[in-house]
């Protein structure tokens, strides 16, 4: 898999992540009173058995533990000198890429003439056991 693959998949593991997160701290946070002026908001039925703490604390290493994989990734992508560097480097591939492509018009050229002269050869071979035949 290529780096830029890498990356994406490490980008949506990260979303995911920060889904998780953010739906879990929806669904298990506790209750908080917005103004000393309204009611004690009523418990979460599900306080007793969520540790909210040790959670985020879980949930944030994880989180923190795919940037790093993100940050590792992009480190390993190739460095460009900028604009006129990308340019020059386009530049050198195309001048490569007509060398090799002329090579290989040269090697298709060799290859039809070594064709032509097999196809020759069967025919006169052919056209020979004809020939040798008697006819009855």
């Amino acid at each position: 898999m290529d780096i830029i693959s890498q990356l994406q998949d490490q980008v949506n593991a990260i979303a995911a992540i920060a889904v998780d997160i953010f739906g879990t701290l929806q669904k298990d946070a506790p209750p908080v009173r917005l103004s000393p002026n309204y009611p004690e908001p009523p418990a979460n039925p599900s306080d007793e058995n969520v540790n909210i703490p040790e959670l985020t604390k879980t949930m944030s290493s994880a989180l923190v533990q795919a940037a790093k994989k993100f940050d590792t990734l992009v480190s390993a992508l190739p460095v460009s000198g900028g604009e006129e560097a990308q340019l020059n480097r386009i530049a050198e591939l195309q001048a490569e890429n007509e060398v090799v492509g002329l090579e290989l018009q040269k090697q298709l050229e060799a290859a039809e003439q070594e064709l032509k002269q097999v196809q020759e050869l069967f025919n006169q071979a052919a056209d020979n056991c004809l020939n040798l035949k008697k006819p009855t």
